[in-house]
């Protein structure tokens, strides 16, 4: 194992010596230029490279200049970035690069036969000069923690007046919320006050209010089976009526009830719901295409779509010709557009899409 792991990264460091070996003694006019077959079969100090060094090294030498002036990236740095690239490609692939008449063409023959979804990063990475923020799946939250508040009518779900009968000092009273077709066994309401019907949820946004408590106290809302908090869900003094909102957590089990009150005091207890906080969940996928047509001048220029609306992420886009002698030469989707290098004879349209998608949630 330690010889293959050696091994793969001599080789690695093999692709990054050819690849830069380029930028480092390419020369500008002409005549230099046209001693490159020669460099890429010789290093420096005239020792033969490989085949496949050489390959790599005329790759980068029929590429560098274009990478420059279509995508302003330094030749040298593209020439790093791709090292993954080189390495991992067949030296057939590497041969049809070489080869290859047009920057699309070269980019396919490298993924040929090897893995283009581990690939294809990379190669975006390169012509950008920077890491590749590809997009991730987005989560919509804990579903212990990031609820989704759901507004009700306030509606009546508990009256210790009507049912019950005051809660005793220094003890517990515990109450149904959901799954319930009338709270008025609770004192409550006769219909399900649009909630009893939702199924279980995590929390509830309940105004409680105590009346003619006995003496000065406090009471504790909190989950059915829970161990009550040290914190007073609402205090009061002796013959008050004082309401206040809480929210309270509810229990997730498969009890009856799901919360209980703690009252310090004799109370009789009223209780409105006002809201109710669920689980997030995921809907359907929202996508949608925006597009615009570009007319660009002879020679080889750069299309770009629109940008997606707000609230949308770009996961794709396309390049399409709106009349004859059009070669694509790139494609490529950032983060914000999709971009299209074309080659054009005169001045042509280009229409350029990016496809924009969102995950809705509730």
């Amino acid at each position: 194992m330690k010889h293959f792991l050696l091994k793969s990264a001599l080789i690695s460091f093999a692709m990054v010596a050819a690849a830069t070996a380029w930028a480092r003694d390419s020369m500008p006019d002409t005549a230099r230029q046209s001693t490159a077959t020669d460099r890429a079969m010789l290093d420096r100090a005239g020792n033969p490279r490989s085949l496949r060094a050489q390959w790599v090294y005329r790759i980068v030498a029929k590429w560098g200049m274009h990478v420059q002036e279509a995508y302003r990236t330094d030749p040298r740095r593209w020439a790093d970035s791709m090292a993954q690239v080189f390495a991992k490609a067949s030296p057939d692939a590497l041969k049809r690069a070489a080869e290859a008449r047009t920057f699309a063409a070269m980019n396919d023959a490298l993924l040929a036969g090897t893995n283009p979804a581990a690939l294809q990063a990379t190669t975006a990475s390169a012509l950008n000069g920077a890491s590749s923020k590809r997009i991730a799946a987005r989560s919509l939250g804990d579903p212990d923690r990031d609820l989704v508040y759901v507004p009700v009518t306030p509606c009546r779900i508990l009256d210790t007046r009507i049912a019950g009968g005051p809660i005793p000092a220094n003890s517990f009273r515990d109450f149904d919320l959901t799954d319930v077709i009338r709270y008025a066994p609770q004192g409550g309401d006769t219909s399900n006050c649009n909630v009893g019907d939702k199924g279980s949820f995590a929390a509830t946004a309940l105004n409680i209010t105590v009346v003619t408590p006995s003496t000065a106290g406090y009471i504790t809302a909190f989950p059915y089976l829970s161990s009550q908090p040290t914190a007073a869900t609402l205090n009061y003094v002796a013959g008050d009526i004082r309401n206040g909102l809480a929210i309270v957590r509810l229990d997730q089990s498969a009890a009856i009830n799901e919360f209980s009150v703690y009252s310090f005091a004799q109370t009789h207890l009223v209780a409105d719901v006002v809201g109710y906080f669920r689980e997030p969940e995921a809907t359907a996928l929202d996508c949608i295409t925006v597009s615009a047509t570009t007319i660009v001048p002879a020679g080889t220029h750069t299309a770009f779509s629109p940008s997606c609306p707000v609230g949308y992420t770009i996961v794709s886009g396309g390049c399409y010709p709106t009349t004859t002698n059009f070669n694509l030469w790139g494609s490529e989707t950032s983060n914000t557009n999709h971009q299209c290098l074309v080659n054009v004879s005169g001045a042509k349209g280009v229409a350029v899409s990016a496809r924009c998608c969102r995950i809705p949630g509730r």
